[in-house]
């Protein structure tokens, strides 16, 4: 990162000695460029914007990855959502300023106060893990007296190519539901009375330096939105994941953003989805 460089032997957070900043804080300190988060995220959202079918597009950001407050506002303030796996990190982005339109529940083992949380919250989306959360945020909407939008988290049997510990879309995977299952589930979440089907989910995995795997796995997620419409039931909008990885060895090519996401974007032109 451009953000952090040796200059004349000392390395510097753009231009700021991390020297000066030990002296004055001690250490250990975690130090943190605003320029390269602002463009971190910026390159997401020029990518979208620049492509016809990223119009509207909602970039997520994964709380897991960095719960800081000043970092989840910084994201805040440019639009960011949030990608949340627990009822800490919904109250935690809501503190920083998150939307709760622009908030996204995922994660395995959704507790039923969590689930009541964040339907009080007024969240955009629950990506559903398995049919028994399915049945049990049901019985908490009805209970709130509300419409639970959900999505399904479909493994389209895609191998990643990453580390076998962080593959999470082959069908062996212990999170979300197998591919052939799918269809099914979504017919049974179609008419639960207080589930609304909004959307369908999948990731892949962690650290993928060739997007390559993300179009194979869209592939295969098409033709089921497409099944999914022929028989009545509408998905509004595709939650692709993320993982995207970073070059950690000379002989690894670091990937843009522009490679992972125009592929797909291609792909999904004048197909309605978000």
């Amino acid at each position: 990162m451009s953000q952090f460089a040796v200059r004349n032997g000392v390395l510097h957070a753009e231009a700021v000695a991390l020297p000066a900043i030990a002296e004055q804080f001690g250490t250990p300190a975690y130090v943190y460029s605003r320029a390269g988060l602002e463009a971190a995220l910026q390159e997401f959202l020029d990518v979208l914007n620049g492509h016809p079918a990223g119009q509207g597009a909602l970039v997520c950001y994964a709380a897991k990855a960095n719960s800081n407050l000043a970092i989840l506002n910084l994201f805040a303030r440019m639009g960011a959502g949030f990608d949340i796996v627990s009822g800490g990190e919904l109250q935690r982005v809501l503190t920083a300023g998150a939307e709760p339109q622009k908030v996204v529940f995922s994660g395995v083992g959704k507790t039923a106060a969590e689930m009541k949380l964040a339907l009080d919250a007024g969240i955009l989306c629950f990506n559903i893990e398995s049919p028994a959360e399915l049945e049990r945020l049901n019985e908490v909407a009805g209970q709130c007296v509300k419409q639970a939008p959900v999505s399904l988290r479909v493994n389209p049997n895609v191998d990643p190519k990453t580390h076998p510990y962080i593959s999470t879309g082959l069908k062996e995977a212990k999170f979300g539901v197998a591919y052939d299952d799918a269809l099914a589930l979504y017919h049974r979440a179609a008419a639960l009375p207080n589930i609304q089907v909004a959307g369908i989910d999948c990731h892949i995995g962690s650290q993928l330096l060739d997007p390559a795997p993300f179009v194979e796995a869209l592939d295969r997620i098409l033709p089921l939105i497409e099944q999914l419409t022929a028989e009545g039931i509408h998905i509004r909008h595709l939650d692709l994941g993320g993982g995207l990885g970073i070059k950690y060895k000379d002989d690894q090519v670091q990937p843009t953003v522009a490679s992972y996401l125009n592929p797909l974007l291609d792909r999904l032109a004048g197909r309605g989805l978000q």
